[in-house]
């Protein structure tokens, strides 16, 4: 099972690339007046620290917005489109290393895609005042969730490589919602990090399951964004290049890093960037 799980993130990593590409090619007198250097610098440092297990999206929506690379209505199809094949090597290195039940990964996979599928529909439609108000919010809760793991209040965590009964029911749930929000360029994986403990199961599956469910659920989010042209295809060109790059230095070169200082680093990178996303967003309301 897990082998097929591989070969059909090869064949969505290279259905998204074609779709790209070819999106790409077809918009290349009118692209966006971004850099290339600097949204290829901003692929390659959120992926580097996104296969670490830090996250990327807070990290890249930090840069985007300090950098001026992109507006914010087009944030959310950005994230998803421009990750999404970084996310799948991601996903194929760590289904191979990490030990993880079967039944308990697919279930998972399988919801955040469903998730995605109906989310991005709805989040490509939404107007930038309503983006930025669900970005900031959710931002915030992430941020919440990363803070209560490292204060050890929440409960959780253990040496389980698997789910069962209402434990699994309550997983693929959660999945699901956890995927239909990463349509709205909410990064997955402090929340279904903090899933995984809560759960009781190894911290080391956290990263099988939550990149499993990005790599699967990407593809699906981003086919919908590239058919809508909802994103920054100059951006997503290039992270994509560079994003892969950070996820093959992170896996296979980096051995150790002060990864307890750089957490808390992000949690602070994600609080200003939501409290940013907010006010611009309660700024356009009142207008």
């Amino acid at each position: 099972m897990i082998t097929i799980l591989w070969i059909v993130f090869l064949i969505l990593g290279c259905w998204i690339a074609l779709a790209l590409f070819l999106d790409y090619l077809k918009n290349r007198g009118n692209l966006e007046n971004n850099s290339w250097t600097k949204t290829g610098f901003i692929g390659f440092v959120g992926n580097f620290f996104d296969t670490l297990g830090i996250g990327s999206f807070a990290i890249e929506t930090a840069l985007f917005k300090f950098m001026k690379q992109s507006e914010d209505r087009l944030l959310p199809g950005t994230l998803n489109v421009a990750n999404t094949i970084p996310t799948i090597a991601q996903g194929i290195i760590f289904i191979q290393i990490v030990e993880v039940e079967p039944l308990t990964l697919i279930l998972m996979i399988l919801a955040s895609g469903a998730g995605a599928f109906l989310g991005a529909g709805i989040v490509a439609k939404l107007p930038e005042r309503n983006i930025r108000l669900t970005m900031g919010v959710a931002l915030f809760i992430t941020a919440g969730f990363m803070i209560a793991t490292k204060m050890g209040w929440m409960e959780g965590g253990g040496e389980a490589i698997k789910l069962e009964g209402a434990k699994l029911i309550l997983a693929v749930a959660v999945n699901f919602i956890l995927g239909a929000l990463m349509t709205a360029g909410i990064g997955l994986y402090a929340p279904c990090m903090a899933l995984v403990f809560a759960l009781g199961m190894s911290p080391a599956v956290a990263f099988p399951i939550m990149m499993g469910s990005c790599a699967f659920l990407m593809p699906v989010a981003a086919s919908r964004f590239i058919r809508s042209g909802a994103y920054n295809r100059k951006a997503s060109f290039a992270i994509a290049i560079t994003g892969v790059i950070g996820v093959l230095i992170a896996a296979f070169v980096v051995k150790s890093l002060p990864l307890d200082a750089l957490r808390w680093l992000v949690i602070v990178v994600i609080i200003y960037t939501a409290t940013i996303m907010l006010r611009a967003g309660v700024q356009t309301t009142t207008k």
